[in-house]
């Protein structure tokens, strides 16, 4: 896990691991929106995520194509823009994939104002 928002495309021709920026034909739009929602998070606006083992990791403005960050091919976010015109960004919002339930009422001040300041522009 990591705390960003990233955008398609996850998928790119080259298919190489990692670094390949992914420009989808609404790439301004939704840059717009994962910066709608990381600007409002504590953590993810500062673009350093700061997880266990990946401390050097950081992301402008809290956000990443997704193909810059790892390609993933046959993604669900680049399967619901291509085929079902859905407008997708993927939330990553934790570095640990199950936080323990001493840490969930953080989380959810943590997430809350990103949440409506990105429903907002929904």
């Amino acid at each position: 896990g990591s705390v960003v928002a990233s955008y398609p495309y996850d998928d790119s021709p080259t298919h190489k691991p990692t670094g390949i920026y992914s420009k989808s034909a609404d790439d301004e739009v939704f840059k717009y929106l994962a910066k709608a929602y990381a600007s409002h998070h504590p953590i993810m606006r500062t673009g350093k995520p700061n997880c266990p083992g990946e401390e050097g990791e950081t992301f402008q403005d809290g956000i990443t194509n997704g193909a810059q960050w790892y390609d993933v091919e046959g993604g669900m976010q680049d399967y619901n823009y291509v085929w079902a015109n859905c407008f997708e960004i993927t939330l990553e919002l934790s570095c640990c994939k199950y936080p323990p339930t001493s840490e969930l009422q953080q989380e959810w001040e943590n997430n809350r104002d990103s949440l409506l300041a990105f429903i907002e522009k929904v």
